[in-house]
């Protein structure tokens, strides 16, 4: 099958399923079951995990397909938030450091649609160090008993499984002396409290670990070298985040604004229309970069530190962007009417996305160090016990 050939199926498949954006959708509050239900369509369609391997419940595919998928899906609702974070960051780990049994048992659920996976890595008292985390998991006669807490992770409310980095060592250094396990996270152990953001949503939740019991083979990669895999998982989370689809309706995309500008009649103020063309120029450059990885990962060429370019300009676009619509159309964002109220939502969460995946300032430190190759931190406390370190509770 040709590229346009899957892009034409793809297109027919969403014309069929999905709703497009200028209809009135509830596909944005989809309940679980939709979400299951859609995802599962996805992939009986040919349109989940489209480069992955066949052997785990892939298409096999080329990024041709992937970038011909992602063109046409930005024009429609796809209730597939629930399946973001396993599948593009916990998955592609599994799928590099992960069992044979590990990738055959977990990968083919999470492309059904059957299971949910959360990242469990920040703790209360870490912010942006995730190597300071003090969950324990100590080893029992069967396996691991896990003790500790978790913050801001996305998604836990309705997961199944969650990817969980905790201290097995604690004599060691604290990048050497940790491991991530797979934890059900359905465990009675598990308990999972929501947090509220400024919109009133509550996408984050806090995770507590009340001796948890995972069993042997819950490790991902080995014992104490679970920095490694999470440096990975980050990486595919800065990617995810960075080169996702891009809805064209994006309230602080190019597209929207420029029907809200011409429902208000400024289409014809040069400012104005400098401003858009701005917006369109960045919005083409990130498409750019994005088709680029992609590229680059199914040649397998490393990507590295350059996914945190493609997070860090997904971070910092409705940053300026919402700086851009205030400009355009002054305190009528404040007022919130009924066409400017989705506007008005996406500039409350804009400054989220300048800490989730990795603080901008992290990015910016990453980019510097692995890219420009200019000199790194010192960092003290490399090389100490992490039980001789001095943290806060």
């Amino acid at each position: 099958m040709s590229t346009d050939e899957f892009r034409a199926n793809a297109l027919a498949w969403l014309q069929q399923n999905a709703k497009p954006f200028d209809e009135n959708s509830q596909g944005a509050s989809a309940t679980i079951e939709e979400s299951k239900a859609f995802q599962k369509g996805l992939w009986e369609a040919g349109l989940a995990g489209i480069t992955w391997p066949e052997e785990y419940g892939g298409q096999g595919l080329g990024t041709a397909e992937q970038l011909a998928f992602n063109e046409v899906a930005a024009d429609f609702r796809m209730p597939v938030g629930p399946f973001v974070i396993g599948l593009g960051m916990p998955a592609p780990t599994l799928l590099e450091f992960g069992t044979e049994e590990q990738k055959k048992r977990y990968i083919p659920p999470m492309l059904r649609g059957d299971e949910i996976w959360s990242q469990l890595f920040s703790e209360p008292s870490g912010g942006s160090d995730v190597a300071s985390l003090q969950t324990s998991a100590v080893r029992t006669e069967t396996g691991w008993m896990i003790n500790g807490q978790k913050v801001w992770t996305s998604g836990a409310q309705f997961s199944d499984y969650g990817a969980v980095l905790a201290r097995t060592d604690p004599a060691r250094p604290k990048h050497q002396g940790i491991t991530m396990f797979i934890v059900d996270l359905r465990h009675p152990g598990v308990t999972v409290r929501p947090l509220v953001v400024a919109t009133g949503d509550a996408p984050f939740n806090e995770v507590f670990f009340d001796d948890v019991h995972v069993p042997e083979d819950a490790v991902i990669g080995e014992v104490n070298n679970g920095w490694t895999v999470a440096v990975a998982m980050l990486r595919y989370e800065r990617v995810t985040i960075g080169t996702g689809v891009r809805a064209r309706s994006n309230p602080l995309g190019y597209d929207a604004l420029v029907e809200l500008v011409r429902a208000r009649g400024l289409e014809g103020d040069a400012s104005v229309r400098r401003r858009l063309a701005q917006v369109a120029a960045r919005e083409s450059a990130m498409r750019s970069y994005s088709s680029v990885l992609h590229q680059e990962a199914r040649a397998g060429l490393p990507i590295g530190a350059r996914g945190s370019a493609a997070k860090l300009a997904g971070a910092t676009f409705p940053l300026w962007v919402s700086d851009v619509v205030q400009e355009i159309f002054g305190e009528e964002i404040a007022l919130q009417t009924p066409d400017t109220l989705p506007l008005a939502r996406s500039i409350l969460v804009a400054p989220g996305g300048a800490t989730a995946g990795g603080s901008n300032e992290i990015q910016r430190n990453i980019i510097a160090e692995r890219v420009l190759g200019l000199p790194k931190d010192a960092g003290v406390d490399k090389n100490v016990p992490f039980n001789q370190l001095k943290l806060s509770k």
